[in-house]
């Protein structure tokens, strides 16, 4: 989905505005549909939060029967307060973190490993009940291989890093518009 940069501002302001309702008795903010039509669209969003360039919490929806606006002031309340591998935000993180969104396409299946497009593609792997899922920035920020994006994708699902190689895995790939407070302060 291809967003304006106004459109990015309002979802990256509705993003942290919905964390700073954890800490206070506000409401979650409001979008003007009317304004900013695109952002009535249900599509899947992750909300990314770092701390010093360090990730801090991660969440977010493959897809969504909601709007965007309101899966990203949703994932956003979660990557604050429910991501299993970190404690809750505190308050006084609220001035420290840098918050990203990566906004979804539909995923799609990949056939053969060589369709991958490292930097393209999230992957998403179902295999013995398990289920993992990489955004398509991750292997470009850890600079993987696509050998390394694959073992990393694996791991997350729970599997043996090798699995891959075992089987051909059933996985289905997407594309995401990733942008974040940082990149706009830049602009």
């Amino acid at each position: 989905m291809e967003l304006s940069k106004d459109e990015k501002r309002v979802l990256l302001h509705a993003a942290r505005q919905s964390v700073e309702t954890i800490f206070t008795d506000e409401e979650l903010p409001l979008c003007d549909y009317e304004k900013y039509p695109s952002l009535k669209k249900e599509a899947g969003a992750f909300v990314t939060l770092t701390e010093n360039g360090m990730l801090r919490g991660c969440i977010g929806y493959v897809t969504s029967n909601k709007p965007l606006y309101e899966t990203v002031c949703e994932a956003a309340i979660h990557a604050a307060q429910n991501d299993p591998r970190f404690e809750p935000l505190r308050r006084s993180e609220l001035p420290l973190i840098n918050i990203e969104i990566s906004v979804l396409s539909e995923p799609f299946p990949i056939e053969n490993y060589d369709e991958i497009v490292i930097g393209k593609h999230g992957l998403i792997v179902e295999e013995k009940g398990s289920r993992g899922l990489l955004l398509p920035q991750v292997p470009l920020e850890y600079n993987l291989s696509k050998e390394q994006y694959l073992e990393a994708l694996c791991q997350k699902a729970g599997l043996p890093a090798d699995y891959w190689k075992v089987k051909q895995l059933k996985l289905y790939a997407f594309t995401a518009n990733v942008f974040s407070e940082a990149e706009l302060e830049a602009i």
